[in-house]
């Protein structure tokens, strides 16, 4: 860019004093051999829109993030999303859901009660900050919890794991694969991590709604889908994954690495639903709107996101509503960039959500269990569907219907 993003967005303020010219000057300059010895901030390259890009320091980050604008820290990812530019193959997804019969009873299984005890768990930790050694030990539940969730199920004979995805800064992302009859794969996300933007390293941030809801949200879906024998003993048509990413609030850094790494070995992601913040419904109804689940329309794929409503409408006792919430809100935007279908679900219109995060406050007893047993119906429901879709078969009967 030919002016700088953060010259324009973040605008200094004056912070000189006159002196009169009889007081004595204490603000000395440095010497020589200060300067000499003061390092240069390490600097970021981050993407606060397609094609617009600016080196910027952890401070900036944080004030860009404290002023509403989100972003991709691209610097070790500058090439995700042109590896395999050439072979994207666009998603068809089904017109209606087709599954009643078996989702409906699965649905009942989901517990409150179990959301409730790991959000209170997951919450204890002073901090999920991704360079924290909190939030490493909020990984390291995070990974134990959901393989014991597939012991418990017995699915574990059948190879569904759960494993690690590494990184640099010490808290690692957390993916769960249940293996289908094909390579094609199915992704439910969230994030792990949370932040205080005001002293991130030092100060406490629960992360209660952000993303803790969401966390916990997709854990339950995970844990009453691997009551299905079908689903365990790999008979879905399609491999279903579960994803836990690192790093989200420092510029969806764990995403982008999972996804550069699945663009780079040319995996086949059909589909990607993120699940950041569903528990906090008193906004929407402080405003006199009846209780409802965010659709994300803007930056996601349109097909998938049609087909979304349909399982809402179907299997969640709540209506949706669409809402906007920019570039780079949440982890769908690495699914995107790198040439997946992705989509976005979030507790509320953008407007209506949650204001108490990224800070002290971000607390359970705002939280409404109620409402994320919603998007944990929804989240299991689709990802049930789409995981018995023939995806191959909907893009023969599409190609069919063109001639």
């Amino acid at each position: 860019m030919k002016a700088s993003l953060i010259a324009l967005l973040l605008p200094a303020a004056a912070s000189a004093r006159f002196i009169e010219a009889n007081e004595v000057n204490r603000i000395l300059p440095p010497t020589d051999a200060l300067l000499e010895n003061l390092e240069a901030p390490t600097r970021y390259l981050i993407e606060v829109a397609p094609g617009y890009t600016d080196w910027v320091t952890e401070e900036q980050k944080w004030e860009l993030r404290r002023k509403g604008i989100r972003f991709m820290d691209i610097t070790d990812n500058v090439d995700l999303g042109t590896l395999h530019a050439s072979s994207k193959a666009t998603t068809v997804f089904p017109g209606k859901v087709q599954l009643q019969s078996d989702i409906h009873p699965m649905l009942g299984n989901l517990s409150k009660d179990l959301m409730k005890e790991h959000l209170e768990k997951f919450t204890s930790f002073h901090t999920r900050y991704y360079k924290s050694d909190y939030g490493r030990q909020s990984s390291e539940w995070l990974l134990q919890t959901v393989q014991d969730t597939i012991k418990e199920a017995g699915a574990d004979k059948y190879g569904v794991k759960a494993e690690h995805f590494k990184h640099s800064w010490g808290q690692n992302s957390v993916i769960a694969t249940i293996p289908g009859q094909s390579n094609s794969t199915v992704v439910i996300g969230a994030h792990q991590d949370s932040i205080n933007l005001w002293l991130p390293s030092v100060l406490p941030a629960p992360g209660a709604d952000d993303d803790g809801s969401g966390t916990v949200t997709i854990l339950e879906a995970f844990r009453v889908l691997l009551t299905s024998k079908d689903v365990i003993q790999g008979k879905a048509p399609n491999t279903i994954e579960f994803h836990w990413y690192s790093a989200e609030e420092g510029g969806l850094l764990g995403s982008q690495a999972i996804f550069r790494d699945y663009e780079k070995n040319g995996r086949d992601v059909k589909a990607m639903l993120q699940q950041d913040m569903t528990g906090y419904v008193q906004g929407t109804l402080d405003s006199g709107k009846p209780e409802s689940v965010g659709v994300i329309t803007d930056y996601v794929d349109p097909s998938l996101t049609a087909f979304i409503k349909k399982v809402i409408e179907e299997y969640c006792e709540i209506p949706w509503v669409e809402t906007k919430c920019g570039y780079a809100c949440s982890d769908h935007a690495s699914a995107s960039k790198a040439g997946y279908a992705s989509a976005f679900v979030i507790e509320s219109t953008f407007g209506d959500s949650d204001q108490k995060i990224h800070g002290t406050d971000d607390l359970i007893k705002y939280l409404s269990f109620d409402h994320m047993l919603q998007h944990a119906r929804m989240t299991l429901s689709l990802v049930y569907e789409l995981g018995f879709t023939d995806f191959e078969k909907l893009k023969r009967e599409q190609e069919m219907g063109e001639l």
